[in-house]
């Protein structure tokens, strides 16, 4: 099992990341003890995850939405999956 996740940090900016156990990640991240990007940008709330049968699974997720523009993750976050289908065909900014 794993999970991907949205941060919101302190600056406003997002932090996406993978893991297989949430609580504890969410938990170093706000210690300090988390990425370094996350940890000049305490605290973080959590405002998106999502749960996978597989850490690969989720790892590749990660990977997709950290290719993402600010405004295409605050999208995604707002309204989910059909919100940003098609988003660059839309002229949404960002991947």
């Amino acid at each position: 099992m794993g999970y991907v996740y949205i941060l919101r940090c302190a600056d406003g900016t997002y932090y996406v990341g993978s893991t297989i156990d949430l609580d504890r990640r969410l938990d170093q991240h706000n210690a300090g003890e988390g990425a370094a990007y996350t940890r000049r940008r305490r605290p973080v709330e959590l405002v998106w995850t999502n749960e996978f049968a597989r850490i690969e699974e989720a790892f590749a997720w990660e990977k997709r939405i950290q290719g993402w523009s600010h405004a295409k993750r605050e999208a995604f976050i707002i309204g989910g999956i059909d919100a940003v289908r098609g988003w660059h065909k839309r002229g949404g900014r960002g991947r």
